[in-house]
């Protein structure tokens, strides 16, 4: 039996712990490092081992992964001091799953690269329940060969794997699906709006239209848990923000015109400044209702929270 490599994982949130655990359900020795140790010591329990810090994890291991809330969290895992770049050692395999800037990881992996170590850029989609699941979409940028290698461990957390092309196309497809993903929620919400000011039953018109042209993930999955109140998070709605603001550094880099996501990036930076900041991305809807000066009609009984 060929003997499985061993795991290292930074960044134990909302998605990195139940990637983590599913990646030590597969029978991979794993080693893991947090900010904060209440995960670690849950992951511990379960079979994983600790490190002091992320060069102590690069020491150990043969392939790295990360779970981070931003670029310069990433850059400061991997290349500041006591980082990822401290421990390294030829051979070693890095993949950040981080959504981060594409130029981001271009430096990170042009500078872990002089190390001898290979890095994969791996964003993923999914949400925490495609990370507790295992059936999480990864948009890869770097070598094709490095990529194989992986595979094997991308098979556990995830149900979709597709090379993008080099360092730094995995985060551009990544950020590309953030503006979809937003232009859905910012249009679910306006149609519901839309139509309960101009006098129709939202559920009813959102009934009408999912079968058509309209049909999309927002209307089939979002749309029903607006209806019944429900704005709990599956990704919040400062994320959203964040990987917008992403969206926007990556187009006026390369002189992008992007209007309709510009537009979409200021609705949600709007939700910050209206304390919806831990909201659902679909609450999105909310300022919508604050600008249009109503509330949208929930299932009986139940008040949605908004304007």
């Amino acid at each position: 039996m060929v003997e499985k490599p061993v795991i290292g994982f930074i960044g134990l949130g909302l998605m990195g712990k139940s990637m983590a655990r599913n990646i030590l359900k597969a029978g991979y020795p794993l080693v893991v490092h947090n900010r904060s140790q209440a995960p670690v010591n849950e992951l511990v329990a379960e079979g994983a081992q600790a490190a002091a810090s992320a060069a102590d994890v690069a020491q150990q291991v043969e392939m790295l992964f990360t779970c981070l809330p931003d670029s310069p969290d990433v850059e400061q895992v991997a290349l500041g001091p006591d980082g990822i770049s401290s421990g390294a050692h030829p051979g070693l395999i890095y993949v950040d799953h981080s959504t981060i800037k594409p130029a981001t990881a271009r430096l990170v992996a042009e500078m872990l690269g002089k190390k001898g170590v290979m890095c994969l850029d791996a964003p993923v989609s999914g949400g925490d329940i495609g990370a507790r699941h295992g059936t999480l979409v990864i948009m890869v940028g770097g070598e094709a060969e490095v990529l194989v290698k992986v595979q094997p461990v991308f098979q556990v957390v995830g149900k979709s794997v597709t090379h993008v092309g080099a360092s730094g196309a995995g985060q551009i497809a990544k950020a590309a699906n953030q503006i979809m993903a937003a232009a859905q929620m910012v249009a679910m919400s306006e149609l519901m709006v839309f139509a309960q000011k101009a006098g129709a039953d939202p559920r009813k018109v959102v009934e009408a239209i999912r079968g058509g042209a309209a049909q999309c993930w927002a209307l089939d999955v979002k749309a029903p848990r607006l209806f019944a109140g429900n704005r709990a998070p599956g990704f919040k709605a400062y994320m959203q923000a964040k990987d917008l603001g992403i969206v926007m550094d990556t187009a006026r880099e390369f002189s992008i015109p992007l209007p309709s996501a510009a537009i979409d990036a200021q609705l949600y930076n709007a939700m910050l400044e209206m304390d919806m900041a831990e909201l659902d991305n679909s609450a999105v809807v909310g300022v919508l209702e604050i600008l249009a000066g109503i509330r949208l009609v929930a299932n009986e009984g139940e008040q949605a929270p908004g304007g």
